[in-house]
């Protein structure tokens, strides 16, 4: 069915599609006794997931996905097929910031939002606009199309130097205590020299603040080999 934009509609799933998908889901993650996560050691929504594993220090298997050749496990748990993905008993969860939530409040020490609720929904729309800002960036800073990668590396440049004194502010961002905006934010500036991307002297509390999260042990704990060849 076509709609007034001319582009596809799909068709709403039918409850008991729904509540039948989600039990074949659930005899699949039940396989696993272990919370497991499926994780691409490249890709930096996976990253920002690790970051909170290590920083709770949660006991999890790691499945390492190509991005060329999924396992057949995660096909059968994940109907996008993406990474991140998070089995936890019968749980399955397949989006990044959906995932770090879930991981702040069925491990709550230490806790990475903020407790009271103002604050709490200023951190998630900090969220929204890392991933609507930054993130969203990230399929065209690894094309291969130069002027597509460009305009990119452009925008994130920018993006990251007006907002350089909101890094000074604090020892973390905007706050006293790492949360899970830094968990955010971190995978990105770690890869700003894969992305080719400098930034200008105005832009020094930016590196600062990446250097002082770059030095965390929890930080380090969360790198795969291939994310620290990155910086060789």
């Amino acid at each position: 069915m076509t709609g007034n934009g001319g582009g596809t509609e799909r068709r709403p799933f039918p409850a008991f599609a729904v509540e039948t998908g989600e039990k074949y889901m659930a005899v699949i993650a039940n396989r696993r006794s272990v919370m497991t996560l499926f994780s691409d050691a490249t890709c930096p929504q996976s990253h920002r997931v690790r970051m909170v594993l290590a920083e709770k220090s949660i006991t999890v298997e790691i499945v390492d996905v190509d991005a060329n050749s999924k396992a057949e496990d995660l096909i059968d748990l994940n109907p996008y097929n993406t990474v991140p993905t998070l089995v936890d008993r019968e749980l399955v969860l397949y989006d990044s910031r959906a995932i770090m939530e879930y991981l702040d409040e069925r491990f709550p020490h230490p806790p990475l939002m903020p407790v009271d609720p103002v604050s709490r929904a200023r951190s998630r729309l900090a969220l929204y606009r890392i991933e609507k800002d930054w993130y969203e960036l990230v399929p065209a800073l690894e094309s291969r199309g130069e002027k597509m990668a460009g305009k990119a590396r452009k925008m994130l440049r920018d993006s990251l130097t007006a907002g350089a004194e909101v890094f000074a502010a604090k020892p973390y961002f905007l706050s006293d205590e790492f949360s899970l905006v830094d968990a955010a934010i971190v995978p990105i500036l770690w890869r700003l020299k894969r992305y080719k991307i400098e930034l200008p002297r105005q832009a020094r509390p930016v590196m600062q603040y990446a250097e002082r999260m770059f030095a965390r042990e929890s930080f380090q704990a969360s790198l795969s080999e291939a994310e620290r060849e990155m910086m060789e």
